[in-house]
């Protein structure tokens, strides 16, 4: 039984779970939209956001804070195109914003499987 086992197993092993998560969350800052399936985009939304407030927080910290922001954001994501890109593009943005960054809108049922489909989208301002 898995009572009080929190988290989207995602039909998927602990490694492949997270690479998956990994990579979604780099295309969703790279092109700031992504389609996918319901499941998916609930699972990454919390890690997605996560990470924007810990951008956030990085730019106001300063000297050994900032630095350490960073080296989370990169043990998290393991770009470092996608942190520069995070850091100085995608979190400025969202400076006065104390949460919500993503949003997520229903398309309906994909074709082949019937899967919910979903838009998982940064909030624009």
């Amino acid at each position: 039984m898995r009572h009080k086992v929190a988290g989207y197993r995602l039909g998927r092993s602990k490694d492949h779970r997270i690479a998956l998560r990994r990579t979604l969350v780099k295309q969703l800052f790279d092109h700031e939209r992504i389609r996918t399936t319901r499941a998916k985009a609930e699972a990454i939304r919390q890690s997605a956001e996560k990470l924007i407030t810990l951008a956030k927080r990085g730019n106001n910290a300063e000297g050994a804070s900032a630095i350490h922001a960073r080296r989370i954001a990169v043990s998290r994501l393991g770009d470092d195109q996608m942190i520069s890109k995070l850091f100085d593009e995608i979190a400025p943005r969202f400076a006065n914003r104390p949460g919500g960054y993503t949003r997520i809108i229903k398309l309906g049922a994909r074709q082949g499987d019937a899967a919910d489909m979903v838009i998982l989208e940064l909030v624009e301002e």
